[in-house]
C-alpha cells in the first residue's frame, strides 16, 4: 500500500511473469481503491500495466524457449488438459484467466501462446482487453462499495459470472470474425497470385 500504484504495478508484473501471487493485484488495487478513491483508476492502469509487462515477458520466454518449455508446462495431467484447450478455443484460454476475479491458471495458456509463435499484437490485445475489463471493474466497485466489495461480489456470484460468460462468448465471436476475414484475405491473395 506504501508504494501506491507503482506497488500495483510490480506486483502486476510477478504475478503475470509467473510467480504466483493469488489475489494480491486483486485484494490490492480494491484496498487501494478503498481508502484512495481518487487514485482508483489510476491504480488500475498500474495494474493493468504491470500485468501487461509481466505477460509479455513470459510470452517472450516461451516464444524463446519454445517447444522445450511447453513440453515442461504440460508434463501434468492438468498442463496436457489446458494446452488441448488452448489447442482448440486458442486466445480464449488466455482471455478467461485474464478476465475472471476467480484464481484460474494463466501461465500454461500463456506458455503455449507464446511456444505456438501467436502473434504479439493478437496476444497483446487479448491480455489488454481482459485486464482492463477486470481492473476498472474493480476500482469502479471499490469507489462505490469500499469495504463491502468481496462481500458485494461473493454475493452476486451468479451475475458476475454470467456477465463473465457474456464476455467470453463476445469475445470468441469477434476471434472467429478476425479468424475468418484473415483466412478470406488469405484465400484471395493466394488465388490472386
Amino acid at each position: 500500500m506504501s508504494w501506491g500504484p507503482h506497488g500495483l504495478f510490480v506486483l502486476g508484473i510477478l504475478d503475470s511473469a509467473g510467480l504466483p501471487v493469488v489475489g494480491g493485484v486483486d485484494t490490492l488495487l480494491v484496498a487501494m481503491s478503498i481508502s484512495r478513491p481518487g487514485l482508483a483508476y489510476v491504480a488500475a492502469i498500474s495494474a493493468i500495466l504491470g500485468s501487461m509487462a509481466g505477460s509479455l515477458i513470459l510470452f517472450g520466454i516461451a516464444r524463446k524457449g519454445g517447444e522445450v518449455l511447453l513440453e515442461k508446462h504440460i508434463a501434468t495431467g492438468r498442463g496436457k488438459q489446458l494446452h488441448a484447450w488452448f489447442e482448440r478455443y486458442g486466445l480464449i484460454t488466455v482471455f478467461i484467466p485474464a478476465l475472471s476475479p476467480i484464481p484460474l491458471p494463466m501461465k500454461v495458456p500463456v506458455v503455449c501462446a507464446g511456444a505456438l509463435e501467436v502473434r504479439w499484437s493478437y496476444f497483446s490485445a487479448v491480455v489488454l482487453a481482459a485486464r482492463s475489463i477486470r481492473y476498472f471493474a474493480l476500482a469502479y466497485l471499490a469507489q462505490h462499495y469500499g469495504s463491502e466489495t468481496f462481500h458485494f461480489l461473493t454475493g452476486h456470484v451468479v451475475e458476475v459470472a454470467a456477465a463473465a460468460v457474456a464476455l467470453t462468448i463476445f469475445a470468441i465471436a469477434g476471434l472467429q470474425i478476425v479468424t475468418r476475414r484473415n483466412a478470406r484475405r488469405s484465400k484471395s491473395a493466394i488465388m490472386s497470385e
